[in-house]
């Protein structure tokens, strides 16, 4: 990877804290949560968990306003074809830079913290948050993790990454007319998340969404690691007290945090991770947890985690965009201000954990879809091409009734199961994984925790103790054995048998009524795997050994 001179842009920016009146470097957490209090950044609830709300324009992400420079050193490694990679010129990133530095100038307090991203510390990232918001720090302090004393052995000790996030500031849009996006009113848009993988800094203007941040240093990491040759995952992973390690891919819908969460097996993250010569590590030192609808009894960890009873200087627990009422109570089932509320803690405010974030090579893979069509068997194993076919689509369904407009299931494929969030050429991540599962004799299944004997609707979604029983039988090896039946349409290895699990349901076409309902579903699904296929990677140049893998084809 070629680089440029990052430390010019670097220096700038330390050259400009310098003369700030007031600069709060590396501040304690307790400081940091009295200050977001005092400063009305956010509430203290009955629990002591901190509370905040942001504008509706920042319940979320802003994924038209995620930009990456496009620069000559760096444009060769980066997929633009993905919807989700949208470049900007080195004339706009520049004038943004330079508007991020008044604004900083403007304020009357910068908080500056030094963590790093990565719990591997040979190929943790040193990254300097530089932000005029408390809160953010807390948030950062919660996210990213400390410094650890052997920082100097890492890839990246003098490449550092410098983030800056002004999450209220907002953009002059007549200054930016023509330069970034028309908005539907027909104004320019007055916010910007941007990476400079080159100059190795990020800037976030007028998202007040605390994942902005995290998800921004995510794709910076998804960028800079095949580099490293660490495979970047968007993932969750546990080790069993065999010491054997698992990751858990999948979208939204399919299950994955109940499903990590398991009392037999220590949690080393539930959603970033990087998978290098040494074996699987964390890039995170906290979780980001939706929290619409949640129940202590169904996740009585991730509820204790963010609401155990604590004097508020010692908790730091943030609830964003959740209804709050007068006496401090959180109403978790109310999303009128927006069904994505999230919650974001330190992971040692869990139990099951293994502190150290790091585990072995992983024995088995999962890949978790939610079918909504009935038609992909209940569990199926995947071979090298097989496996890199389905890690390139992160298939699952959209269900009918959860968007206005959606009467039938729809397909949704998410590269990766994290789109958004990887910028390389999709060959290379795809490879990566063939090759690392090859060279550590990695099991991947693919589980469908979605629907049976008809569609969404018709049938009835897979019962979650078969779902248990087929992820226990795939990390637990029982599976190794087992007879296989090749699925000529999708391209798996279905069993013919599963330990815990009726035989009958692994065929799917058994649980129909209507054999030629389910031929015709089938088929249809079939064709918009390979049409999707042909979409997203017509232009790149992706092997024909993985393409007849494709579902369709």
């Amino acid at each position: 990877m070629e680089t440029i001179n990052f430390k010019e842009t670097h220096k700038k920016v330390d050259e400009l804290l310098k003369e700030c009146k007031n600069v709060i470097n590396n501040a304690d957490r307790k400081r940091l949560i009295g200050d977001a209090v005092s400063n009305s950044e956010c509430m203290v609830s009955k629990s002591g968990t901190l509370a905040t709300w942001t504008h509706p324009d920042s319940t979320g992400r802003s994924p038209k306003d995620t930009v990456v420079v496009k620069r000559p050193e760096s444009q060769i490694h980066i997929d633009w074809n993905s919807p989700n990679n949208l470049p900007i010129p080195e004339r706009v990133f520049d004038m943004v830079f330079e508007d991020a530095l008044n604004f900083i100038g403007e304020h009357s307090r910068i908080y500056v913290n030094d963590r790093v991203i990565g719990a591997d510390s040979n190929y943790a990232l040193p990254v300097k948050t530089i932000t005029n918001q408390a809160l953010t720090s807390v948030f950062v302090d919660n996210m990213f993790r400390p410094v650890p004393s052997d920082l100097d052995k890492s890839c990246f000790y003098d490449k550092p990454f410098y983030l800056i996030a002004l999450p209220y500031n907002k953009l002059d849009s007549a200054k930016y007319e023509w330069k970034l996006r028309k908005l539907p009113n027909g104004k320019t848009t007055d916010k910007i998340v941007v990476m400079d993988f080159d100059r190795r800094i990020g800037i976030v203007i007028g998202s007040a969404y605390l994942g902005s941040v995290k998800k921004l240093m995510f794709t910076v990491m998804n960028y800079y690691l095949p580099f490293e040759n660490v495979l970047p995952l968007h993932c969750s992973a546990n080790e069993g007290k065999d010491g054997k390690t698992a990751l858990i891919l999948g979208l939204s819908g399919t299950g994955k945090t109940t499903l990590s969460a398991d009392p037999t097996r220590a949690l080393l993250g539930d959603d970033e991770h990087g998978w290098s010569e040494e074996g699987v590590a964390n890039f995170e030192n906290g979780c980001y947890a939706k929290m619409i609808n949640i129940k202590p009894e169904k996740e009585p960890e991730i509820f204790k985690a963010v609401l155990h009873p604590d004097y508020y200087l010692n908790h730091g627990a943030i609830v964003e965009n959740a209804m709050i009422y007068p006496n401090g109570e959180f109403d978790f089932d109310d999303e009128r201000l927006t069904p994505n509320s999230r919650a974001s803690y330190p992971l040692n405010f869990l139990d099951n954990i293994k502190p150290c974030s790091t585990g072995g090579h992983p024995s088995s893979i999962l890949f978790l879809t939610a079918d909504a069509t009935g038609v992909l068997p209940p569990i199926s194993k995947l071979d090298r091409n097989q496996a890199m076919l389905w890690f390139l689509m992160g298939y699952t369904s959209k269900l009918a009734g959860t968007e206005t407009g959606i009467v039938e299931p729809e397909s949704t494929f998410s590269r990766f199961f994290g789109q958004p969030f990887m910028p390389s050429l999709p060959k290379v991540y795809a490879k990566m994984l063939g090759d690392k599962m090859e060279e550590h004799n990695t099991s991947v299944y693919l589980i469908n925790t979605g629907w049976s004997g008809g569609k969404f609707g018709v049938g009835k979604r897979i019962d979650l103790k078969y779902t248990r029983a087929m992820v226990e039988a795939a990390l637990e090896g029982k599976l190794k054995d087992v007879e296989y039946e090749y699925d000529p349409l999708f391209h798996v290895n279905v069993p013919a048998s599963c330990p815990g699990v009726p035989s009958e349901i692994l065929n799917p076409i058994n649980t129909w009524k209507d054999k030629d309902e389910f031929v015709k579903a089938a088929k249809k699904l079939a064709s918009e795997f390979s049409e999707h296929f042909d979409k997203a990677y017509g232009r790149n140049d992706i092997s024909a050994e993985i393409k007849m893998n494709c579902p369709g084809k």
